[in-house]
């Protein structure tokens, strides 16, 4: 009987602290549905099958999320002062916070500590920072994770996505600010983080060129004013508004690494909201370009563009190497000149575009012959201003339309990486329908799909991340020896007396 007694004993402590540990209950829970008869007899149609895995995914997240619960009480900061970045912060607090993590959201109780030098400093949880919080709400698995789904799709159709297939269910106002919020931190030190990021580029194996591009696509984006002020802003000057009222140009560059046959193998690709001549734009790819070439001195560099001559004003500064005109917008220039003598569209016109163009492609002096036969074309037909303006535009960019001889050098001719990426990167994002965006928030945006569709979104999530962090040290027998507000008063009233 002795021996009895004291196991009884132990037995109703161990019950009694397992009732106070929420996890244990929800875990006691999970096991009796498991032993439920429900799972005995099985499903006898779909159905009932999907309702089983719902109520199972039930049970197992309200036990992840009171798990996650305990982890993250665990992890807070329990002291009366604690110093973060050098400053010494004193505990005010203790406050619940609901949190935004992999499993959904889970309430705690943490401590806030407040740095008392300054006035105006605003009290801060020590579990936040020193486990990264990402705008005092979602831990880092569960920002990275939004982040990325908000990247590819608006908040309305991530939030449904998350309610469908994931554990957590953020709402559509936070899945809007997060990357507003990821992108203002990422700016305040962007040249170190991309820095950071372009030290780490690598070669692929095979790579052969790398070929330099830059373009731009309209997006819209305010600018000051609205699309009716802008037709009303023309048709009172007497003038006709032209291309998409409130549109911006949106800049976008790739760098591309090719293969002896000038195919693409991999790229890295950027994007960047309005801003004068693509100067930050241009800046970033010249330093990824510089970084490369630091590493590869050997692999050739050829600059592609369409006939914009900013563009090519700016790839001429780059390291020596052809400036290339887009194949494809030559050819349409072709076409176009073609079309205004023979007519759009008509046999005749395919017949000898295809002719031209092959010969374009493929002889030595393709352009020397392409720009004989427009000159014939213009002697035989002179008042036709539209073959005037095509004839000049060979002519000026005969240079830069020498394809024979760059195909048989194993370069890419043709701009098509930079134009996807206007359209992947920007459009399919950006311009879809009753959008409107500010350049910040069309930043935002295009930072994160720039990471992922240059398959490096976990090394800048990675740097990111490490921004939200701080070390924590606890400081030991910290006596605040400063007096107190009521001390200070009357010590100001005995000295006013005595005067």
């Amino acid at each position: 009987m002795s021996n009895v007694i004291p196991f009884r004993r132990a037995s109703s402590q161990m019950n009694r602290e397992r009732i106070h540990r929420p996890e244990e209950l929800r875990l006691d829970s999970l096991r009796r549905f498991l032993e439920d008869e429900r799972v005995n007899k099985g499903a006898k149609n779909g159905d009932e099958l999907t309702a089983f895995i719902r109520a199972l995914q039930e049970q197992t997240r309200a036990l992840e999320r009171e798990a996650v619960a305990r982890f993250l009480e665990a992890s807070d900061v329990d002291a009366d002062a604690i110093e973060i970045q050098g400053k010494v912060h004193r505990r005010v607090l203790r406050s619940k916070q609901v949190y935004m993590t992999e499993v959904g959201e889970v309430g705690v109780e943490r401590w806030l500590f407040k740095d008392r030098s300054n006035p105006e400093a605003k009290a801060v949880a020590a579990l936040e920072e020193r486990l990264g919080v990402v705008a005092g709400f979602w831990t880092p698995g569960a920002a990275k994770t939004a982040a990325w789904v908000v990247a590819q799709m608006t908040p309305q159709k991530a939030e449904e996505l998350f309610e469908r297939v994931a554990q957590m269910q953020p709402s559509k106002s936070s899945l809007d600010r997060l990357p507003k919020a990821l992108s203002e931190r990422w700016e305040q030190d962007r040249e170190r983080h991309e820095q950071a990021l372009r030290e780490a580029i690598v070669v692929p194996e095979g790579t052969k060129s790398i070929a330099v591009m830059l373009d731009g696509v309209m997006a819209p984006i305010d600018g000051g004013k609205s699309p009716t002020a802008v037709r009303d802003e023309a048709a009172s000057a007497g003038k006709l508004s032209k291309g998409p009222a409130g549109y911006r140009e949106m800049g976008c560059a790739t760098l591309a690494f090719c293969d002896n046959s000038g195919d693409l193998i991999s790229a890295i690709r950027f994007g960047r909201a309005p801003e004068p001549k693509k100067a930050t734009l241009k800046a970033i790819l010249s330093l990824d370009l510089a970084q490369v070439l630091a590493k590869h001195p050997e692999l050739p560099v050829v600059k592609i563009a369409d006939a914009g001559s900013d563009n090519f004003d700016y790839l001429a500064k780059l390291p020596a190497g052809p400036e290339i005109l887009d194949f494809y917008h030559a050819t349409e220039h072709l076409s176009a000149a073609l079309a205004a003598v023979y007519g759009d569209g008509t046999s005749r016109t395919r017949r000898k575009h295809e002719e031209l163009r092959d010969r374009l492609l493929e002889s030595p002096k393709g352009v020397d012959s392409v720009i004989n036969a427009l000159a014939y074309l213009k002697r035989t037909n002179p008042t036709t201003p539209r073959l005037d303006q095509e004839l000049a535009y060979f002519r000026k960019n005969r240079h830069r339309m020498r394809y024979a001889e760059w195909k048989a050098a194993g370069y890419m001719i043709g701009s098509g990486v930079v134009e996807a990426a206007c359209k992947t990167l920007v459009a399919q994002r950006l311009k879809l329908s009753g959008m409107r965006w500010s350049a910040d928030g069309a930043q935002a945006i295009l930072t994160l799909r720039g990471w992922d569709q240059s398959d490096r979104f976990d090394e800048a999530w990675a740097l990111l991340a490490a921004t939200y962090q701080c070390e924590i040290h606890v400081l030991a027998q910290i006596v605040d020896i400063s007096p107190s507000p009521s001390h200070r008063t009357a010590r100001r009233r005995k000295r006013t007396t005595s005067e």
